[in-house]
């Protein structure tokens, strides 16, 4: 099988999956002919782009997406509340902008058709977007928990100081920096 597609072959694929995670219609909405793509050493889709800015990232694991802030900004628009969306408490959306965890028992409301695993936008009371992740728990179960992580965010609205989206450490760098200090 050949991986060796073009654009257009390309950009449908990656609409094809954002139709099927996140409903129909929303692909062409999410990626519009000017998206660009970098592609795996095997010739695989891994990052959708749009101006150079990522919007999202195919999972090699699943084939599913992992969605940047950029492309969380662009999906809040196409789909209406509560559509993948988690409300937390406006005292710790500063925190979780920051690329903070969210918590369950700062959760106000869920999309109840979130299940463990999907991608969602962690929003603010008055639908502003905070960061965007994955659910760790379903949209029925954060609001019945009261504690433990809710969503594990991947990327927070807020800007360091070089003006790049905060984002929390990626777990893999630490699991290979623990490998190389077993060398030998």
């Amino acid at each position: 099988m050949s991986t060796g597609y073009s654009e257009n072959s390309s950009l449908r694929r990656v609409q094809t999956i954002a139709d099927y995670q996140f409903g129909g219609g929303v692909g062409t909405g999410l990626f519009c002919e000017d998206c660009t793509f970098i592609f795996s050493t095997t010739g695989r889709i891994r990052q959708i782009l749009l101006c150079g800015v990522r919007l999202a990232t195919v999972r090699a694991a699943d084939g599913r997406l992992t969605l940047g802030i950029e492309g969380a900004k662009r999906l809040q628009t196409l789909l209406s509340s509560p559509g993948y969306r988690v409300v937390i408490r406006d005292d710790v959306a500063e925190f979780v902008a920051q690329g903070k965890n969210a918590f369950a028992k700062h959760v106000v409301a869920a999309d109840p058709k979130i299940r463990a695993g999907d991608d969602v936008l962690v929003v603010a009371g008055d639908d502003r977007l905070i960061a965007c992740g994955a659910a760790v728990v379903s949209g029925t179960e954060m609001l019945a928990f009261n504690y433990g992580v809710a969503v594990r965010v991947r990327q927070g609205s807020e800007k360091d100081a070089s003006g790049k989206y905060q984002s929390t450490p990626d777990e893999s760098d630490d699991e290979e920096a623990r490998h190389a200090g077993r060398a030998n």
